[in-house]
């Protein structure tokens, strides 16, 4: 399999609409079913939840890059990211999250109006 950079056609894209529609579908549902959960928690408990997901997305990325996080240092670099209390377990913000910092910084995170705003993702 090569990378989208690898193509000789790079950064020129071209895909057939009919064939993202399922995956589109599911991920627009997924997402609001994401919505409608941390709507109905109390505010920390979405908190965890929304540290939980952005992890796992992370931990995923980073695997495919071919790095490997350590997943309770990389949910407190997170927390601390997203401006939440940091974890009372004795665990380092990891010192390099390259790829995921920046959209993580640009998280808007307002629980006044249980809104969240995503910038950059």
């Amino acid at each position: 399999m090569q990378w989208n950079w690898q193509r000789p056609d790079w950064p020129r894209f071209i895909w057939q609409a009919n064939r993202l529609q399922r995956a589109e579908a599911l991920f627009l549902l997924g997402g609001g079913a994401f919505e409608g959960i941390l709507k109905h928690l109390p505010p920390t408990d979405g908190d965890d939840l929304t540290v939980e997901a952005l992890s796992t997305e992370a931990l995923a990325t980073s695997e495919i890059e071919g790095e490997i996080l350590d997943r309770a240092s990389l949910q407190s670099s997170v927390r601390t990211l997203l401006g939440l209390a940091a974890d009372r377990r004795r665990v380092h913000p990891h010192p390099n999250l390259s790829g995921s910092a920046p959209r993580f910084r640009n998280y808007s995170h307002e629980r006044d109006g249980r809104g969240e705003e995503f910038n950059d993702f």
